[in-house]
């Protein structure tokens, strides 16, 4: 069995355990600061979103030399055409001879003017270059049923949950933890400065399920371990909740490293062969929000059920019993009191049970001597000794 192997066996007997939901509050305080970095780059940065959802014009040419000064001579020459609101273009390669240009929304008479100039400045046929003209409420359009989709998403899930588990807490925890998972991808785009597409968008609404699906799993082990927890005194609820994340964290830990392998093999081969694409807007949220739902479905989404759960009476109650049990296990640990087994009734002390223990019985028995048994009993040619005999059942009347 491998390394990881023999921990995760561990981890699942109960033999080594590491207290997530105990030092709730450093995730909460790190999930808190990643949340408001998110949203101040979004105030501040904005999103750079692609030109399908601000409009504009998309020049494409392919079978061209691309050098180094390559992007840099397009974008002089496309600025040089002094086009109206032409603003900054984008110049991108795609693999090793396409080239692409975006640019604001142009009038017809600018956009000729436009592609003549990229044609000329890569030494192709102007009609080589391929133009494509994206107007804004496509875009708004893309938009708002992504927004209506994360809306139904959200509500569905919420029902879902929680007619699963019985418990409208899980369902609050598993969609805080959600939310938290998007802000942060969200803030991530908008502090690095990535495109936002319809790919980007895509990829958003598949990291929803996947961070659903590890959530799902870790709350299922806690309500197997939580199941008729009050009527026992061993555990509190946040007890049995890290104990379910320790069991379950091997799995999600080789869960989320297989899925993160294919899909940044994919980013590495949109990005670095191909270029700018679709592939690479896709790749690239899928593998962030692999990662940021691992994290929350680890330390956040159990976290924020155990905060919710500690607060009903019933497990308020729990906490103060295992409390008391464990105070006075370990008050007994420091005074160093032997514990007879069974002995101790009543209030009793040892030095009680030790001289009951001493005491000789009243039918003059010493000790060591076997009583004898007031069931018939007759001599045996195997062992050679008396052996009780029994009537058959017939004999017995039953």
């Amino acid at each position: 069995m491998s390394k990881l192997g023999t921990i995760g066996a561990r981890l699942h007997r109960g033999e080594i355990s590491y207290d997530f939901i105990g030092k709730r509050k450093i995730w909460f305080a790190v999930s808190i600061a990643l949340v408001v970095i998110s949203l101040g780059a979004l105030f501040a940065r904005g999103l750079a979103l692609g030109i399908e959802f601000k409009g504009g014009v998309e020049y494409q040419t392919s079978s061209v030399k691309i050098t180094d000064d390559t992007i840099a001579d397009v974008s002089s020459a496309v600025k040089a055409t002094n086009a109206k609101d032409l603003g900054d273009p984008v110049v991108t390669t795609i693999g090793g001879e396409k080239i692409r240009v975006q640019t604001k929304p142009l009038d017809q008479a600018d956009i000729a003017r436009v592609t003549d100039a990229i044609a000329k400045e890569l030494n192709v046929p102007t009609a080589q270059v391929s133009t494509s003209q994206i107007g804004a409420s496509w875009g708004s359009q893309i938009a708002n049923k992504a927004i209506l989709a994360l809306i139904v998403f959200l509500v569905l899930v919420f029902g879902v949950i929680w007619i699963y588990f019985r418990e409208p807490k899980a369902s609050a925890a598993a969609i805080i933890a959600l939310v938290h998972d998007v802000f942060i991808t969200v803030g991530i785009y908008a502090l690095i400065g990535f495109d936002v597409t319809p790919a980007t968008v895509i990829g958003v609404l598949t990291i929803l399920g996947y961070s659903l699906y590890d959530t799902v799993v870790v709350f299922d082990k806690v309500r197997e371990n939580t199941r008729g927890i009050t009527g026992s005194n061993r555990y509190t609820y946040s007890d049995a909740t890290n104990l379910a994340v320790n069991q379950t964290i091997v799995r999600s830990i080789n869960t989320t490293l297989i899925a993160l392998m294919p899909v940044g093999s994919i980013l590495v081969v949109g990005t670095v062969v191909l270029g700018t694409g679709p592939l690479k807007d896709l790749s690239l949220a899928l593998f962030v929000g692999i990662a940021v739902g691992a994290y929350s479905s680890i330390f956040i989404a159990p976290a924020l059920l155990a905060q919710f759960k500690e607060r009903e009476p019933g497990m308020q109650a729990l906490r103060r019993r295992v409390l008391a049990k464990r105070a006075a296990s370990t008050s007994k640990a420091k005074a160093g009191t032997p514990v007879a087994a069974g002995a101790v009734v009543g209030g009793g002390s040892a030095t009680d049970v030790s001289r009951l223990q001493d005491k000789p019985k009243s039918s003059g028995a010493t000790a060591g001597t076997p009583t004898a048994s007031s069931r018939p009993v007759r001599p045996t040619s195997g062992a050679g000794r008396p052996q009780p005999s029994r009537k058959p059942r017939s004999k017995r009347g039953k």
